[in-house]
Protein backbone atom coordinates (compact mmCIF):
# COMPACT_ATOMS: atom_id res chain seq x y z
CA UNK A 1 0.00 0.00 0.00
CA UNK A 2 1.63 3.92 -0.96
CA UNK A 3 -0.21 6.39 0.33
CA UNK A 4 0.83 10.30 0.62
CA UNK A 5 -0.98 12.65 3.43
CA UNK A 6 -0.92 13.88 6.68
CA UNK A 7 1.61 11.97 9.47
CA UNK A 8 -1.85 11.78 11.37
CA UNK A 9 -3.49 9.18 8.58
CA UNK A 10 0.04 7.62 7.49
CA UNK A 11 0.15 6.71 11.93
CA UNK A 12 -3.34 5.22 11.54
CA UNK A 13 -2.32 3.10 7.80
CA UNK A 14 0.60 1.93 9.20
CA UNK A 15 -0.95 0.66 12.91
CA UNK A 16 -4.09 -0.74 10.22
CA UNK A 17 -1.57 -2.96 7.84
CA UNK A 18 0.45 -3.91 11.15
CA UNK A 19 -2.78 -5.71 12.94
CA UNK A 20 -4.16 -6.71 9.79
CA UNK A 21 -1.90 -8.81 7.16
CA UNK A 22 1.60 -7.23 7.65
CA UNK A 23 1.11 -5.80 4.09
CA UNK A 24 3.83 -3.89 2.89
CA UNK A 25 3.12 0.08 3.28
CA UNK A 26 4.98 2.75 1.68
CA UNK A 27 4.13 6.67 3.04
CA UNK A 28 5.09 10.04 1.84
CA UNK A 29 3.80 12.27 4.71
CA UNK A 30 4.07 15.70 6.33
CA UNK A 31 6.91 17.79 6.36
CA UNK A 32 8.60 21.07 7.72
CA UNK A 33 11.21 21.50 5.54
CA UNK A 34 14.03 23.95 6.07
CA UNK A 35 15.29 26.92 3.30
CA UNK A 36 18.32 27.49 4.36
CA UNK A 37 20.32 31.16 2.93
CA UNK A 38 23.98 31.91 3.48
CA UNK A 39 25.32 35.18 2.76
CA UNK A 40 27.38 34.29 -0.18
CA UNK A 41 24.44 33.39 -2.19
CA UNK A 42 23.23 37.47 -1.57
CA UNK A 43 24.85 38.58 -4.62
CA UNK A 44 22.02 36.85 -6.47
CA UNK A 45 19.48 38.20 -3.97
CA UNK A 46 16.33 38.85 -5.97
CA UNK A 47 17.02 35.32 -7.59
CA UNK A 48 17.27 33.88 -3.95
CA UNK A 49 13.97 35.14 -2.51
CA UNK A 50 12.07 33.88 -5.87
CA UNK A 51 12.98 30.57 -5.35
CA UNK A 52 12.37 30.27 -1.80
CA UNK A 53 9.45 32.44 -2.33
CA UNK A 54 7.83 29.52 -4.33
CA UNK A 55 9.37 26.81 -2.27
CA UNK A 56 6.69 28.20 0.39
CA UNK A 57 3.87 29.64 -2.37
CA UNK A 58 3.24 27.03 -4.53
CA UNK A 59 -0.10 25.68 -4.57
CA UNK A 60 -1.05 28.20 -1.40
CA UNK A 61 1.36 26.37 0.53
CA UNK A 62 -0.36 22.70 0.26
CA UNK A 63 2.64 20.86 -0.41
CA UNK A 64 4.44 18.18 1.84
CA UNK A 65 7.94 19.85 0.62
CA UNK A 66 7.17 23.23 0.93
CA UNK A 67 10.49 25.19 2.39
CA UNK A 68 8.35 26.45 5.32
CA UNK A 69 11.06 27.58 7.85
CA UNK A 70 13.71 29.57 5.56
CA UNK A 71 16.90 30.07 7.45
CA UNK A 72 18.95 33.43 6.36
CA UNK A 73 21.97 33.67 7.46
CA UNK A 74 22.13 37.06 9.51
CA UNK A 75 24.50 39.74 7.37
CA UNK A 76 21.59 39.57 4.80
CA UNK A 77 18.57 38.90 6.78
CA UNK A 78 17.25 42.33 6.77
CA UNK A 79 17.75 42.57 3.12
CA UNK A 80 15.96 38.73 2.28
CA UNK A 81 13.03 39.93 4.56
CA UNK A 82 12.72 43.43 3.01
CA UNK A 83 12.29 41.53 -0.75
CA UNK A 84 11.14 38.96 0.61
CA UNK A 85 7.62 40.88 2.09
CA UNK A 86 7.68 43.01 -1.88
CA UNK A 87 7.66 39.30 -3.64
CA UNK A 88 4.82 38.34 -0.93
CA UNK A 89 2.82 41.35 -1.36
CA UNK A 90 2.80 41.46 -4.99
CA UNK A 91 1.62 37.85 -5.25
CA UNK A 92 -1.42 37.75 -7.51
CA UNK A 93 -4.33 36.49 -5.32
CA UNK A 94 -7.60 35.30 -7.44
CA UNK A 95 -9.62 32.61 -8.97
CA UNK A 96 -6.89 30.30 -10.68
CA UNK A 97 -8.69 30.58 -13.90
CA UNK A 98 -8.03 34.01 -14.19
CA UNK A 99 -5.03 35.55 -16.17
CA UNK A 100 -2.37 36.16 -14.85
CA UNK A 101 -3.22 35.07 -11.01
CA UNK A 102 -0.12 33.26 -8.98
CA UNK A 103 -2.51 32.26 -5.71
CA UNK A 104 -5.73 30.65 -5.29
CA UNK A 105 -7.76 29.33 -2.05
CA UNK A 106 -6.99 26.84 0.21
CA UNK A 107 -8.32 23.27 -0.34
CA UNK A 108 -11.19 23.29 2.61
CA UNK A 109 -12.72 25.40 5.12
CA UNK A 110 -11.06 23.14 8.06
CA UNK A 111 -7.98 23.76 6.12
CA UNK A 112 -8.40 27.29 5.67
CA UNK A 113 -9.39 27.59 9.42
CA UNK A 114 -6.54 25.56 10.31
CA UNK A 115 -3.85 27.73 8.98
CA UNK A 116 -5.78 30.91 10.21
CA UNK A 117 -5.36 29.53 13.47
CA UNK A 118 -1.98 28.78 13.28
CA UNK A 119 -1.39 32.52 11.77
CA UNK A 120 -2.98 33.90 15.36
CA UNK A 121 -0.87 31.46 17.12
CA UNK A 122 1.92 33.56 15.74
CA UNK A 123 1.04 36.89 16.64
CA UNK A 124 0.34 35.14 20.13
CA UNK A 125 3.73 33.86 20.75
CA UNK A 126 5.53 37.03 19.61
CA UNK A 127 6.50 36.35 15.71
CA UNK A 128 6.44 39.89 13.88
CA UNK A 129 3.62 39.74 10.89
CA UNK A 130 5.49 41.35 8.32
CA UNK A 131 2.92 41.60 5.73
CA UNK A 132 -0.85 38.71 5.01
CA UNK A 133 -2.70 37.23 7.46
CA UNK A 134 -6.07 38.09 7.12
CA UNK A 135 -8.61 36.36 4.43
CA UNK A 136 -8.18 37.74 1.35
CA UNK A 137 -11.77 38.47 -0.54
CA UNK A 138 -15.63 37.40 0.98
CA UNK A 139 -15.80 34.45 -0.58
CA UNK A 140 -14.05 31.39 -0.72
CA UNK A 141 -11.26 30.21 1.17
CA UNK A 142 -8.38 32.61 0.31
CA UNK A 143 -5.30 33.57 2.89
CA UNK A 144 -3.41 36.87 1.68
CA UNK A 145 0.19 35.39 0.93
CA UNK A 146 1.76 35.87 4.39
CA UNK A 147 5.51 36.18 6.00
CA UNK A 148 6.16 35.95 9.40
CA UNK A 149 9.78 37.70 10.33
CA UNK A 150 11.70 37.36 14.42
CA UNK A 151 10.69 34.10 14.42
CA UNK A 152 12.29 31.40 17.17
CA UNK A 153 12.13 27.93 16.78
CA UNK A 154 9.78 27.03 19.57
CA UNK A 155 7.07 28.97 17.84
CA UNK A 156 3.86 26.66 17.19
CA UNK A 157 4.90 28.66 13.10
CA UNK A 158 8.15 27.11 13.49
CA UNK A 159 7.57 23.60 14.31
CA UNK A 160 4.13 22.41 13.36
CA UNK A 161 3.25 21.61 9.81
CA UNK A 162 0.95 24.63 8.46
CA UNK A 163 0.47 23.74 5.22
CA UNK A 164 -0.70 26.74 4.50
CA UNK A 165 0.89 30.55 2.82
CA UNK A 166 2.34 31.28 5.14
CA UNK A 167 6.53 31.94 5.27
CA UNK A 168 8.58 31.82 8.45
CA UNK A 169 11.45 33.43 8.22
CA UNK A 170 14.67 32.92 10.95
CA UNK A 171 17.91 34.45 11.55
CA UNK A 172 21.33 31.84 11.68
CA UNK A 173 24.68 32.78 12.06
CA UNK A 174 27.05 29.16 11.61
CA UNK A 175 26.76 26.72 9.42
CA UNK A 176 26.69 24.06 12.23
CA UNK A 177 23.83 26.22 14.35
CA UNK A 178 21.53 26.10 11.23
CA UNK A 179 22.18 22.40 10.42
CA UNK A 180 21.60 21.19 14.51
CA UNK A 181 18.48 23.88 14.14
CA UNK A 182 17.13 21.93 11.35
CA UNK A 183 17.39 19.13 12.41
CA UNK A 184 15.46 19.80 15.53
CA UNK A 185 12.40 18.53 14.04
CA UNK A 186 10.29 15.31 13.81
CA UNK A 187 9.99 15.89 10.48
CA UNK A 188 12.66 15.21 7.55
CA UNK A 189 11.18 15.46 4.07
CA UNK A 190 13.00 17.77 2.14
CA UNK A 191 15.93 21.02 2.42
CA UNK A 192 16.91 23.76 0.22
CA UNK A 193 20.72 25.09 0.39
CA UNK A 194 21.51 28.51 -1.16
CA UNK A 195 25.37 29.29 -1.32
CA UNK A 196 28.79 29.50 -4.07
CA UNK A 197 30.67 27.65 -1.03
CA UNK A 198 30.59 23.83 -2.14
CA UNK A 199 32.25 23.20 0.90
CA UNK A 200 28.87 24.44 3.01
CA UNK A 201 26.43 23.03 0.38
CA UNK A 202 28.00 19.14 0.65
CA UNK A 203 28.23 19.72 4.54
CA UNK A 204 24.42 20.42 4.52
CA UNK A 205 23.38 17.88 2.07
CA UNK A 206 25.65 15.41 4.27
CA UNK A 207 24.29 15.89 7.55
CA UNK A 208 20.80 17.86 7.00
CA UNK A 209 18.43 14.69 8.39
CA UNK A 210 16.00 14.76 5.13
CA UNK A 211 15.53 12.91 2.50
CA UNK A 212 16.11 15.37 -0.69
CA UNK A 213 18.28 17.86 -0.43
CA UNK A 214 18.35 20.91 -3.31
CA UNK A 215 21.40 22.82 -3.75
CA UNK A 216 20.49 26.22 -5.28
CA UNK A 217 17.12 25.37 -6.31
CA UNK A 218 14.03 23.87 -4.69
CA UNK A 219 11.12 21.38 -6.04
CA UNK A 220 13.20 19.72 -8.87
CA UNK A 221 11.32 16.65 -9.12
CA UNK A 222 12.91 13.74 -11.79
CA UNK A 223 11.12 10.55 -12.43
CA UNK A 224 14.27 8.86 -11.71
CA UNK A 225 15.06 10.03 -8.53
CA UNK A 226 13.85 8.45 -5.20
CA UNK A 227 11.41 11.03 -3.10
CA UNK A 228 10.53 9.75 0.41
CA UNK A 229 11.40 11.23 3.92
CA UNK A 230 12.93 10.66 7.15
CA UNK A 231 11.56 10.17 10.63
CA UNK A 232 7.59 10.97 10.79
CA UNK A 233 7.81 12.33 6.78
CA UNK A 234 7.95 8.78 6.14
CA UNK A 235 9.41 5.56 5.20
CA UNK A 236 9.97 3.93 2.00
CA UNK A 237 10.62 5.59 -1.50
CA UNK A 238 8.76 6.61 -4.44
CA UNK A 239 10.03 7.00 -7.96
CA UNK A 240 13.41 5.58 -9.28
CA UNK A 241 14.66 2.67 -8.97
CA UNK A 242 13.87 2.61 -4.83
CA UNK A 243 10.51 2.91 -5.50
CA UNK A 244 10.06 -0.41 -7.72
CA UNK A 245 11.86 -2.10 -4.93
CA UNK A 246 8.95 -1.29 -2.89
CA UNK A 247 7.03 -3.42 -4.83
CA UNK A 248 9.14 -6.47 -4.55
CA UNK A 249 10.31 -8.70 -2.50
CA UNK A 250 14.06 -10.97 -1.57
CA UNK A 251 13.43 -14.48 -2.03
CA UNK A 252 16.46 -16.71 -1.02
CA UNK A 253 16.44 -20.18 -2.59
CA UNK A 254 19.19 -22.92 -1.70
CA UNK A 255 19.46 -26.28 -3.36
CA UNK A 256 21.56 -28.89 -2.31
CA UNK A 257 23.01 -31.25 -4.99
CA UNK A 258 24.56 -34.56 -5.37
CA UNK A 259 27.67 -33.15 -7.17
CA UNK A 260 29.17 -30.75 -8.97
CA UNK A 261 27.53 -29.93 -12.37
CA UNK A 262 31.39 -29.42 -14.40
Amino acid sequence: MAFTGSTRVGKLIAQAAAESNMKNVTLELGGKSPCIVFDDAGDKMDEVVEKAHQAIFFNQGQCCAAGSRTYVQKDIYDEFVRRSVARAQSRVVGIPSAEGVEHGPQVSKQQFDSVMSLIEKGKAEGATLACGGKRWGTEGYFIEPTVFTNVTDDMTIASEEIFGPVQVIMKFETVEEVIERANCSVYGLAGGVFTHDLDKALKCANELRTGTVWVNCYDVLEASVPFGGFKQSGAGRELGEYGLQQYSEVKTVTIKISSKNS
